[in-house]
């Protein structure tokens, strides 16, 4: 199994982040190997949204489906993410926003191992470097919401 985590401090709200993060049908506008992102269901349940999602990402000629259960919640500023069905054995992330001055500390962490040993073998690298660029991803797409739009006449 592959794990990583990190945590970093960026110039943007612990609100705003945990909106960029927590908006998944935006995913395929701005993670580049998120090629298609469809939400099964959406419900609340104590206190927290909980939303069923089908992604398809893809690594070069490498295309894999799966669906996750995504657990938001709003007033402690956490995403927590479990594959519900599909090529892994095992993926989790976990996203913890929290306020620091002007800005916030983002805590990301990552569980993952594909079903499939030859898969994880040879995807396995590919997939986890582009996880470990998730947190770029996520920041870039927070400066681009909060600079403001220049109107040209």
């Amino acid at each position: 199994m592959t794990a990583h985590s990190q945590s970093r401090v960026v110039p943007y709200t612990a609100d705003l982040m945990y909106a960029v993060v927590a908006d998944v049908e935006k995913y395929p506008q701005f993670l580049p190997w998120c090629l298609a992102l469809r939400l099964l269901t959406r419900e609340e349940t104590k206190g927290r949204e909980v939303l069923l999602a089908e992604m398809l990402v893809g690594f070069g000629t490498l295309r894999e489906r799966y669906t996750s259960r995504v657990v938001l919640d709003a007033a402690a500023r956490t995403v927590d993410v479990s594959q519900a069905d599909g090529s892994f054995r095992q993926l989790e992330t976990h996203w913890r926003f929290t306020p620091q001055g002007e800005g916030c500390g983002v805590d990301f962490s990552i569980a993952f191992e594909f079903k499939n040993h030859l898969l994880d073998a040879v995807a396995g690298r590919a997939f986890e470097y582009a996880l470990l660029k998730m947190t770029d991803a996520f920041e870039a797409r927070a400066k681009a919401l909060s600079t403001p739009a220049v109107c040209r006449a």
